[in-house]
């Protein structure tokens, strides 16, 4: 009669030992389920984080790249466009009556190019300070651009079809000053050499904003 409590109390003890052994074991599974799927989420966040610095320094790259060049092509073209400019003024001052010639102004610039740069990822990815200075110098060549459309327009109606002329038709021979419908002239030749200095020191700000971001990433 004594022997039941004890064989009941071992097999509940059993019992309890075989119930913690299962719930030792679930918690474990649960403890490396959780495990394995934040492993998998950080690493994927680590990838997917790579990537993006990876991208960003490519396109930053690529942006410094181009505005070297373009600074540097735009001194050469600002320093000629002012050299052309103080000569045809000071040839006007000493009334040497100088020719006029067509204004003729090109370009390769192509505004969809930043737009490509920023729909293939710049907005996401470059700072808002850079991404300001970047349209600002959109705005200056824009601003530029209009401003030269303007100029090489009122030459293609005024002095390209005139070029036949005498130079008595574009300056006044007894003031040895241009006449009045041709007074834009000069100032369209210090308007291009402006318009260079303007974008060459914007670009210069962006190109200082993008070497300081990839410093900093």
């Amino acid at each position: 009669m004594t022997s039941e409590p004890v064989i009941t109390a071992t097999t509940d003890r059993n019992r309890r030992a075989l119930f913690l052994s299962r719930a030792g074991r679930w918690v474990a599974e649960l403890v490396l389920v959780f495990v394995g799927v934040y492993a998998a989420f950080w690493l994927n966040s680590y990838q997917q984080h790579q990537q993006e610095a990876k991208r960003r320094d490519q396109i930053m790259a690529s942006l410094e790249q181009q505005l070297r060049e373009s600074i540097e092509s735009g001194k050469t073209a600002g320093a000629k466009e002012d050299r052309q400019a103080a000569e045809f003024q000071r040839a006007l001052d000493a009334g040497q009556m100088p020719p006029l010639r067509p204004f003729v102004f090109t370009t390769d610039y192509n505004p969809g190019d930043i737009a490509t740069l920023l729909q293939s990822g710049g907005v996401e990815l470059l700072d808002l300070k850079t991404l300001a200075t970047l349209r600002g110098v959109e705005s200056v060549i824009r601003w530029g651009l209009s401003r030269m459309a303007r100029y090489q327009k009122l030459s293609d109606e005024l002095i390209v079809p005139n070029l036949d002329q005498d130079i008595s038709f574009f300056c006044d021979p007894t003031t040895k000053r241009l006449r009045r419908r041709f007074e834009i002239y000069p100032e369209a030749l210090q308007a291009t050499g402006t318009f260079a200095h303007d974008l060459e020191r914007t670009q210069t700000e962006l190109l200082r904003q993008i070497q300081v971001e990839r410093q900093r990433h």
